[in-house]
């Protein structure tokens, strides 16, 4: 959790009660809506890391575009240090917005260009966003790469991304994120396309980036696993919905929404051992009620879930403070 001095001061990022519907228009298809997200809401504050959690498709990959401001809402405010930036930005999001939200991707093999140099990448940002001189820029470059654990930085200053293997390129992508000096880093899967060897040593990084720059993190993972360790708090997104956000501790410790549980015990089956908790596991189903799509109006997880009743096929359950967290069940 954030520091007591912090807590006193408005979050440096809040989204309210945002929803986001994608609507197909296929030629022959009938159009179909889809919900990205419904009412999401969640506040970031310096210094503190969370992390955003669900199976394929659960929405991850929309919150992110909308933290970004790459997608706008549909309806829902999203706000830095108080202010409501789609008021002020109402179309794009501007360069100074830009600068203070910054983004990890999850592919290093494609989110750099490889006809240019690791010193190309770096000095862009430095320069366009006037955190360095033309002529101090190859020094700062070199900095960055230090910081991100790239020794010597001169040599990879000029090596290209093909060069590399998939965690310096990794490193090297934080590293240009970094040159902004962003307030707000959104890493979306960030270790998912890295060799198992080397993705705790990535995690290790961001861990000792929040510390040392008191940088937010935003990390958007299916892994349970890399969440619990790097994040303060966890939220579970299921079809669009924030379904339990409380402290990562508590929520893998003691998980109160079956999604949440059903999600633990697929890792726990996974990995070859009787399931710990209980609750179906994301991709079956062992409900009472009817299998197949979320009945209208009703809870999304009721077709899936093993815990349901009759109430969750009627009704989709508001968010309720349980304890330190927020659950969004019947039960």
């Amino acid at each position: 959790m954030p520091a007591n001095a912090d807590a006193l001061r408005p979050p440096l990022f809040e989204m309210e009660g945002v929803r986001k519907v994608f609507v197909s228009r296929g030629f022959l298809a009938p159009r179909r809506r889809v919900v990205a997200a419904e009412g999401v809401s969640f506040q970031i504050h310096r210094g503190e890391s969370v992390a955003l959690v669900g199976e394929s498709g659960s929405g991850k990959s929309t919150l992110a575009r909308l933290v970004l401001r790459l997608d706008r809402p549909d309806t829902g405010t999203i706000s830095l240090e108080g202010e409501n930036v789609l008021r002020r930005e109402p179309r794009r999001a501007s360069l100074g917005y830009r600068r203070r939200v910054q983004m990890v991707f999850q592919d290093p093999f494609s989110s750099l260009n490889s006809i240019h140099t690791v010193e190309h990448h770096l000095v862009r940002p430095l320069l366009r966003h006037r955190r360095a001189a033309s002529g101090e820029a190859r020094a700062r470059a070199a900095e960055l790469l230090r910081s991100v654990g790239l020794e010597p930085a001169e040599e990879f200053l000029d090596r290209r991304p093909y060069e590399l293997s998939g965690g310096q390129r990794q490193r090297v992508a934080i590293a240009r994120a970094l040159a902004v000096e962003p307030d707000l880093l959104v890493a979306d899967e960030p270790t998912s396309m890295l060799d198992v060897s080397i993705r705790m040593g990535v995690l290790n990084l961001l861990a000792q980036l929040k510390r040392d720059r008191h940088l937010a993190i935003l990390l958007i993972t299916h892994d349970l696993a890399s969440a619990r360790y790097l994040a303060d708090r966890i939220l579970v997104l299921f079809r669009g919905r924030v379904v339990e956000d409380g402290p990562s501790g508590e929520v893998v410790g003691s998980p109160k929404h079956p999604y949440t549980r059903a999600l633990l015990a697929s890792i726990a089956n996974a990995e070859g051992t009787e399931a710990a908790t209980t609750g179906s596991r994301p991709g079956g189903s062992t409900s009472r009620v009817a299998r197949g799509d979320a009945p209208e109006g009703g809870c999304p997880f009721a077709p899936r879930c093993a815990e349901a009743i009759p109430v969750c096929l009627e009704t989709d359950p508001a968010p309720r403070r349980v304890d330190h967290r927020i659950v969004r069940c019947h039960l």
